[in-house]
This record gives C-alpha cells, sequence and structure tokens, in this order.
C-alpha cells in the first residue's frame, strides 16, 4: 500500500524559512523519482520539485534559489528546505513517486499533505 505522509508545514512571516518532510512506503523509494506539489486555494496542482535518483534535482522557476530538495534513500524520505518564503508560496504541499520522463505522478494516491502559510 503507497503511503506519504508530509508534515513540517506551518505559519511564517514572508522571509522565513520552513523544512518538509516526506517519509514514503509501500515502493522501492530508492529506484523512484519523487517530486514536491503544492496546491493553492482555487488553483491547479503544480510540481515544485524533483529529486531523481542519480542526483538530478528539478525546480519550477518560481521557487529556484529559494528551495531545496534532497532525499534520504536510507529513510525513504524526501526534505523540501524553504527559505525566503513569500506569500504566493501558501499551499497545502504534497509529495509523491513521477515518473522521471513526465512528472506525472506513478501512483494515484496522496497523502494528507502540510499547509504552509507564508504572511506578508
Amino acid at each position: 500500500q503507497v503511503q506519504h505522509v508530509e508534515s513540517g508545514g506551518g505559519s511564517v512571516q514572508a522571509g522565513g524559512s520552513l523544512r518538509l518532510s516526506c517519509a514514503a512506503s509501500g515502493y522501492p523509494f530508492r529506484t523512484n523519482c519523487i517530486g514536491w506539489f503544492r496546491q493553492a486555494p482555487g488553483k491547479e496542482r503544480e510540481g515544485v520539485a524533483g529529486a531523481w535518483p542519480d542526483g538530478y534535482r528539478y525546480y519550477t522557476a518560481s521557487v529556484k534559489g529559494r528551495f531545496t530538495i534532497s532525499r534520504d534513500d536510507a529513510k525513504n524520505t524526501v526534505y523540501l528546505q524553504m527559505n525566503s518564503l513569500k506569500p504566493e508560496d501558501s499551499a497545502v504541499y504534497h509529495c509523491a513517486a513521477v515518473r522521471c520522463d513526465t512528472y506525472i505522478p506513478v501512483y494515484n494516491t496522496w497523502g494528507q499533505g502540510t499547509l504552509v502559510t507564508v504572511s506578508s
């Protein structure tokens, strides 16, 4: 059974930092590309960052230079360090295993996510 448990969200002021964690289970984590997604109220879910098993890292343009994704394959956990947060980063953040060529989620299951709220 595929599961993702996200944590680390909270409320911060603009310019602050948060570190999100996502523990995965139910599939071979170390051989999968893993992505962070976010969804703000009334908006489509968007891909934020991805960590490939070969070390490649992907970032959407709006977070480059501010967010850092990392993974610990021994713990089946992916992290998202978020610095210089902006109000537009406010959203529910999820992680998922994704297809490495398309960034489309492999499994059609989502955890509860973790809420990030950034105030100006």
